[in-house]
């Protein structure tokens, strides 16, 4: 019997109601600015860049950014991939935002100087595509072991939160640490904090955003009502930093996150205002104004990406964090951690090394029915209810090509004369086989207690064609895998 998708204990947690509510952090980390500001302003001067500014107007920026060497004395690396992958670091600077910004935004409290956002921002090798993997900054981790550079003191390899790595040794522990988790070779690195983070936005004209409900959060001082908005600076950062606004809280908050870097994407493409020299330094300056990055990758090497990524679009850009096994997984002297999915991350890290794309295939052809449980986490095995040869075949094709996980083996049924499809199921993945029923329209439904989390089709002689169906809620993939295009304003 094939793996359920799910482990044993609670195989498909969205098929019992809503997902348990994460414990309430301090409301000092609320005063941090999260993953999503980062990845914008990355990624948005490569975009920039690729607007027809002259080369000559990009490099002489190059004073601009401060160097550090995050590869120093690295051994042992893993093996290059296809593509280019850039460790992206954020520390929560905040000394020219002014003491009136701070009050109107809530932007209170003493900087830690810490790594407060860990991504590895994945560019595929034909410049078409951007993976971006958040690594929460309370991972579990097992810091290598290495030499303090600035007191010269040895440590051994020992277990800490991912986000320690920074606070014991800069950039190069940080990197290290990252391969030794990923298995994934850094090549470039970049250090950035949020003091640009409200300029650049300003710069840009602001971004707009849609909501369809009010947000309001009192932490932040965020107050939306339901309609399109174009926030500046300030309520950008208060946009993406809010996690008190519904019981979704982390999930909600990264997925707002989501919705402002494709918006930013968006903007910095479509404006033509951006080929403006004039504008476009303003607006580069802005922002490499707080970067510090390895010696190779100055502004030469980003516009001569840029320039490769001329057709950049926010469906280019993809986002996910790495799969958490444990939520709370408790470390003797460190407290609670996130342990991850091994299993989940290795094929994640994996598929960044071999350049392939995180989100899953959309379907083709007529329109996909939405659904409530996304075909990438249902686990599939078709046999064959007719004499007609090649028909489970036909069905295991079809419902793969919408994004189900079959098996690809599919058999003969135990009855050869069935002419209805029939779909069987275990009552606890009931949402599930909702799913798979809207892919097989006027299929038979029954519940099979104890069958486990694979459903079991079983092709009958009225079955045409599989039709195409697509989550809706796109955070359900295989990877939590969502696009830019799914999350800007229509």
């Amino acid at each position: 019997m094939p793996v359920p998708p799910r482990p044993p204990a609670d195989p498909h947690p969205h098929d019992h109601g809503r997902p348990r509510r994460r414990r309430e952090k301090r409301r000092r980390q609320d005063e941090r600015p999260h993953w999503g500001m980062r990845a914008a302003t990355t990624l948005s001067v490569l975009v920039l860049a690729a607007g027809g500014i002259g080369h000559a107007v990009v490099t002489s920026m190059n004073t601009g950014i401060a160097r550090v060497d995050p590869f120093k004395d690295m051994k042992n690396r893993p093996e290059a991939g296809n593509g280019m992958n850039i460790l992206l670091v954020g520390t929560d600077g905040r000394d020219r935002i002014t003491k009136e910004e701070k009050e109107k935004y809530r932007l209170g409290g003493a900087p830690c100087h810490c790594t407060d956002t860990i991504m590895v921002v994945h560019v595929s090798e034909d410049r078409d595509r951007a993976s971006i993997v958040s690594l929460p900054r309370d991972s579990y981790a097992e810091m290598p072991e290495h030499t303090d550079g600035t007191s010269g003191e040895h440590h051994k390899a020992h277990p800490v939160k991912l986000n320690a790595a920074y606070a014991e040794g800069g950039p190069a522990l940080t990197t290290r640490t990252v391969e030794h988790m990923t298995g994934v070779k850094i090549d470039h690195y970049l250090e950035v904090d949020f003091t640009s983070f409200m300029k650049t936005v300003d710069v840009l004209g602001g971004v707009d955003i849609c909501t369809s409900s009010a947000l309001k959060d009192s932490h932040t001082g965020l107050d939306l009502a339901p309609g399109t908005h174009r926030l500046g600076g300030g309520e950008a950062l208060q946009y993406v930093r809010s996690r008190h606004i519904d019981g979704a809280s982390d999930l909600g908050r990264m997925q707002r996150q989501q919705r402002f870097l494709a918006a930013f994407i968006a903007k910095a493409t479509s404006s033509g205002a951006l080929l403006n020299p004039v504008r476009f330094r303003a607006v580069a300056a802005t922002l490499l104004g707080s970067v510090r990055a390895d010696s190779g990758f100055g502004t030469t090497e980003m516009y001569a990406l840029a320039q490769a990524m001329r057709g950049f679009s926010p469906a280019s850009s993809e986002f996910t964090s790495v799969p958490i096994g444990e939520m709370g997984h408790q470390v003797r002297g460190i407290g609670t951690t996130l342990k991850w999915d091994d299993a989940k991350a290795k094929k994640l890290f994996a598929a960044l090394r071999e350049d392939r794309p995180l989100a899953a295939p959309r379907p083709r052809g007529p329109k996909a029915t939405t659904v409530d449980v996304s075909p990438e986490q249902i686990r599939v095995q078709v046999d064959n209810g007719t004499p007609t040869a090649g028909l489970g075949k036909r069905v295991d094709a079809g419902l793969r090509a919408t994004g189900f996980r079959t098996t690809g083996l599919p058999g003969n049924g135990l009855r050869r004369d069935l002419t209805r499809t029939l779909v069987t199921y275990d009552p606890r993945w009931d949402r599930s086989a909702q799913s798979l029923a809207a892919a097989l329209p006027g299929c038979e439904l029954k519940a099979v207690p104890g069958q486990g989390g694979t459903m079991r089709v079983t092709a009958g002689a009225d079955f045409r064609a599989v039709t195409p169906v697509r989550a809706l809620d796109p955070h359900q993939g295989e990877f939590g895998v969502v696009t830019g295009d799914q999350v800007v304003c229509p």
